[in-house]
């Protein structure tokens, strides 16, 4: 009887591998096939601070934003192996996600047993690669998941061997993730939390309280580091401004009472693409609670799962990519499903039915978003995410920039659209890449319109782009519109028009250079390109 329940165990990993193989095969296959899918905003943003820190400027001299720099530099390593080109980015996408799905199958492993890691890391590949968390973008939390599973796996080691190196680089990793993105100081909070659960017993209090102490020098020291080096730089002023003031009053601009509103309607969407996943993972946490052998490693994973819900919460804006952020407990408690299931089924010889279901649920997942996956072109898959985004204009246009400009020379973009810097390789005439802060209702949108202005009218850029396009700026009904005013009296002093790009509807743009029409049968949303007057 028990070689017989070995030989099943052993049968149920091999179609376990089998089934595993094949997705990571599909999920890798997708990837490489829209590689050269145009860069979105974010990304457009990444790459252009990455490509000037590559040049040796910093981040918050030419680029403000309220992100930590840590994607930025990401970013720049990425390029400077790869080269400075869309499918250079996503090239380092894929190595950031492949090496993911490895971590979440080892921790997934040594939480359970390695059908647990299998189906875990399976399920990621597919929940990660979907377009309804813009998974094939390279957003800054696809960089704060790398370091955070890698840091939990050095937290799970018992070994009492080097603890407190191990704990240190624990600390860096988890460090490194809040350089990434913010929120994801509660991961670090999960970190501390299992650190005190584990070595809670008043017998080891001094050991807690160095290891902990150890944990939370290492976490700190990233942030610490990048203080002293823009202390140095001379930008520590407008770092403070962006990623602390001007971080604050964004994240109090959508009240409380419209959280749940929120949420609700931007989950659904999530859920209903791979809603067979997320049932798994609800029956995952259920059979943990139930199954007493499991039940520690279940509060493990839940806990987790609150701390990346913590994450996904700072301003309760609740975009898609933030959902990146939970698919790593998702995924662990897709393991315990599979784990606990097949090991019910030994007994029964009914372990293929959790495989089947797995199984289902994965090719029901990829099937929500087969024509994305399997059918589009990575020019298509841009057009099919982002529908009312210039994102495949914004290539013409700045190779027209590039043609018509030397390095030397500026260019300013009246828009949020920071991936034109990025393809045109030149530098933005102001470190204002994003217009949505300007349109917003906080204390500072009227010191930073100033602010735009006047760093465009020192810097005289030979090219201006304006992009009069809703997408780009999100006006509310009480935004300050004196920078629109500007603009109008600014071009139509000092520029005069040599481009005109007219976006009629999604995959239909008309484009005019330097021979300008009069007139156009149909307007749409449209972006002008103006040439400083001699």
């Amino acid at each position: 009887m028990r070689n017989s329940t070995i030989q099943l165990h052993r049968l149920a990993r091999i179609a376990w591998l089998i089934v595993a193989v094949a997705v990571f095969g599909i999920a890798l296959a997708v990837r490489i096939r829209l590689l050269s899918m145009p860069l979105e905003r974010d990304e457009g943003e990444y790459a252009y601070a990455g490509q000037l820190m590559l040049e040796g400027i910093s981040p918050y001299k030419l680029v403000y934003n309220m992100k930590f720099p840590g994607t930025y530099a990401a970013y720049a390593l990425m390029m400077s192996i790869f080269g400075q080109t869309i499918t250079a980015i996503h090239l380092g996408l894929l190595l950031v996600n492949a090496a993911t799905v490895c971590l979440i199958f080892v921790l997934g492993r040594r939480l359970l047993d390695p059908i647990a890691g299998l189906s875990a890391a399976a399920s990621y590949a597919i929940l990660s690669l979907l377009g309804c968390v813009l998974g094939l973008a390279a957003h800054a939390t696809h960089f704060v998941v790398l370091p955070v599973v890698a840091g939990t796996l050095l937290l799970l080691n018992r070994s009492e061997r080097r603890v407190l190196a191990r704990l240190f680089v624990s600390g860096l990793l988890f460090g490194c993730a809040v350089l990434m993105k913010q929120p994801a100081v509660f991961f670090a909070l999960f970190a501390v939390t299992c650190l005190l659960v584990e070595h809670s017993r008043p017998l080891h209090f001094r050991q807690l309280a160095t290891r902990i102490f150890v944990f939370t020098v290492a976490t700190i020291f990233p942030f610490a580091f990048i203080c002293a080096l823009f202390w140095s730089l001379g930008v520590f002023d407008k770092f403070w401004f962006w990623t602390v003031y001007y971080s604050r009053e964004y994240a109090t601009l959508v009240p409380l009472s419209q959280a749940g509103r929120v949420f609700a309607n931007a989950v659904a969407p999530i859920i209903g693409a791979a809603w067979p996943l997320w049932a798994l993972a609800a029956i995952g946490l259920l059979l943990g609670v139930w199954r007493a052998p499991i039940r520690g490693v279940t509060v493990f994973v839940f806990w987790l799962l609150v701390c990346s819900f913590l994450a996904l919460c700072p301003g309760f804006y609740f975009r898609p990519h933030y959902f990146i952020l939970l698919l790593p407990a998702l995924s662990l408690l897709i393991g315990i499903t599979s784990s606990t299931l097949s090991r019910i089924g030994y007994s029964k010889t009914l372990w293929p039915i959790p495989l089947l279901l797995c199984a289902a649920a994965f090719s029901v997942s990829l099937s929500s978003e087969r024509k994305l996956f399997f059918q589009d072109s990575p020019v298509e898959a841009c057009r099919t995410i982002y529908p009312e985004s210039p994102f495949l204009e914004s290539i013409r246009i700045a190779n027209y920039l590039r043609d018509h400009t030397n390095p030397t020379d500026t260019v300013a973009v009246l828009g949020s659209e920071p991936q034109i810097y990025f393809y045109a390789k030149r530098h933005s005439a102001t470190g204002y890449i994003y217009m949505y802060g300007l349109m917003e209702g906080q204390k500072y949108a009227r010191r930073m319109q100033a602010e735009m202005e006047r760093e465009i009218e020192a810097a005289r850029p030979k090219y201006l782009v304006s992009v009069v396009m809703s997408d780009s700026w999100l006006p509310r009904p009480g935004s300050d519109r004196q920078i629109f005013v500007w603009a109008d009296e600014y071009t139509g002093k000092n520029y005069e028009v040599v481009g005109f790009v007219n976006l009629m509807a999604p995959g239909r743009s008309d484009y005019y250079f330097d021979e300008i029409p009069s007139s156009v049968a149909q307007l749409g949303q449209y972006i002008l390109i103006y040439k400083r007057k001699s």
